[in-house]
């Protein structure tokens, strides 16, 4: 046996469940249901899902596939382009899943990601067969140590028949001890979190496993799918000055200091960019409580900006990869990794006082978000915790630019096509034309902050026109509109391929 295999297998009697990843995949029939460590392409299980991709060659069958949330290519991209997955949830990522959702071959499960465990609980995500869990050791306690993330593995683990271990050795050994493993008891029996600093350890280094239930070990050298995140442009640099002006006028009204409260960033490349940011502000001994460590968060490590930052995954761009975990130990004391249910936790988020900072699809002239919904029909990755964050958050707050496909698309319209996040979800809108406060607003007081402040300059007199004659038509009720012409821009963008009105009327 493998030197580094033999020394990352703590539980010596395990040592006879290694096998290829091709029996290992023999063991999943047609219509389990499998759950799979990963959350945000990192994490995630890689060389069984690909030797189900060469089964499904020869043989036909079908899985249910559950996850934290997005992973890399072998199960969103490979997988579901082999016809092997019946239904996936709780997030996805990938063009090819999403373009199989899109067209009815693969049914989609969107899920607010605090909310899978409870599912799991109750027994309405399952009976899971097999779970798929990747780990960089097990200790010789039985404690299953992840990778990179933790996601839902550990109530995957609670619940599921069996547990198939891809062992990656290609992960750092540092990655042991960063992890804080906490599982909420049943509702009903169930204590409060004791949590009341981002930075504190509740739980232990790895997840518990009845040994029994683990039926093969595959050893894997496979690393991570990189971010896919862009570098800041000048657009979102400009969204990133503008939101760290509002924070010092914060500090200025005393509801903030120089250490502003926790901070949320969503995936993605806008919300990256703009915690990015931070790093040439007054801001200081910054502390993030999000769901996935990106690149910006280790940017301000490195510039003294975060002291400490606790998610459920870490995904990075290439470059970040190899600077990150290979000198892992410089950031060890300062990051931790926990289950998805604790990072998104509505109790902790509320009591923590965070600061959330997610990306919009599109939004409306009263402040309801689209995170999710291409036209309102065709789905783009899902709503992930960004409703976790924006609910229960101190801030709410919503990036966007202000305009897609080159100005034919408005960010802002009359009415959104597909709604999330309720207006009352979201207290701060920020594009790179400015910032709309709506915090303590009523719906009519609203509309002027967004339209002359975020939307942009092709589409203000577009929606001011609407917004007036809805209050003429409504004769000035909580929130006018003209119920034939809302959706009246997503119709003029599928016949004609812009949402400007003059387009409409040739």
């Amino acid at each position: 046996m493998d030197a580094n295999v033999q020394k990352r297998l703590g539980l010596k009697e395990l040592e006879s469940k290694i096998v290829t990843a091709e029996e290992a995949a023999a063991l999943i029939s047609d219509g389990d249901v499998v759950g799979m460590s990963g959350f945000t392409r990192a994490g995630d299980a890689k060389v069984v899902p690909m030797a189900l991709v060469e089964r499904a060659k020869n043989e036909k069958f079908k899985i249910d596939v559950y996850t934290g949330a997005s992973l890399g290519p072998e199960v969103d991209k490979y997988l579901a382009d082999a016809g092997v997955i019946r239904k996936r949830g709780p997030f996805q990522g990938d063009a090819t899943i999403r373009n199989l959702i899109n067209t009815g071959d693969v049914l989609y499960v969107d899920a607010h990601l605090s909310h899978n465990a409870e599912l799991v609980r109750q027994g309405i995500i399952g009976p899971i067969k097999y779970l798929i869990l990747e780990a960089v050791a097990i200790t010789e306690d039985g404690l299953i140590i992840p990778t990179n993330s933790v996601g839902n593995s550990p109530i995957f683990a609670d619940y599921a028949e069996n547990i198939i271990v891809e062992l990656n050795i290609s992960h750092p050994e540092a990655l042991i001890g960063i992890h804080d493993i906490y599982v909420p008891g049943e509702q009903g029996q169930r204590e409060a979190i004791p949590m009341t600093d981002a930075m504190q350890r509740i739980g232990d280094i790895g997840i518990k496993v009845d040994p029994a239930k683990i039926k093969a070990i595959v050893i894997s050298e496979e690393p991570d799918a990189p971010s896919l995140i862009v570098p800041p442009d000048e657009e979102t640099q400009t969204m990133a000055n503008i939101l760290l002006d509002f924070f010092s006028d914060e500090i200025k009204a005393g509801r903030l200091t120089k250490q502003l409260m926790p901070l949320q960033s969503g995936v993605g490349s806008v919300a990256n960019a703009v915690l990015d940011g931070f790093a040439n502000s007054e801001f200081e001994d910054l502390v993030v409580a999000s769901e996935v460590l990106q690149d910006a968060v280790f940017n301000l490590i490195d510039a003294g900006k975060v002291k400490f930052a606790a998610a459920t995954s870490i995904t990075l761009t290439e470059e970040l990869q190899k600077k990150v975990y290979g000198n892992l130990e410089k950031y060890a004391d300062k990051i931790c990794l926990r289950p998805q249910e604790i990072s998104n936790h509505p109790e902790l988020i509320r009591r923590l006082g965070l600061i959330s900072i997610n990306t919009a699809l599109e939004l409306d002239i009263y402040g309801n978000v689209n995170s999710t919904h291409v036209s309102g029909t065709r789905m783009m990755n899902g709503i992930g915790g960004s409703g976790d964050f924006a609910r229960n958050a101190r801030l709410g707050i919503f990036v966007t630019k202000s305009y897609a496909k080159g100005g034919a698309i408005s960010s802002i319209v009359p009415m959104v096509s597909h709604v999330d996040h309720t207006e009352h979800d979201v207290d701060v809108i920020v594009t790179e034309q400015g910032i709309a406060d709506l915090r303590g607003l009523a719906p009519q007081e609203r509309v002027p902050l967004i339209i002359e402040n975020c939307a942009h300059p092709d589409y203000k007199e577009q929606l001011w026109d609407y917004y007036n004659r809805a209050l003429e038509t409504t004769g000035g009720h909580q929130t006018p509109h003209i119920l034939e012409e809302a959706l009246s821009w997503h119709v003029n963008l599928a016949k004609n391929k812009t949402m400007k009105k003059e387009v409409a009327k040739a």
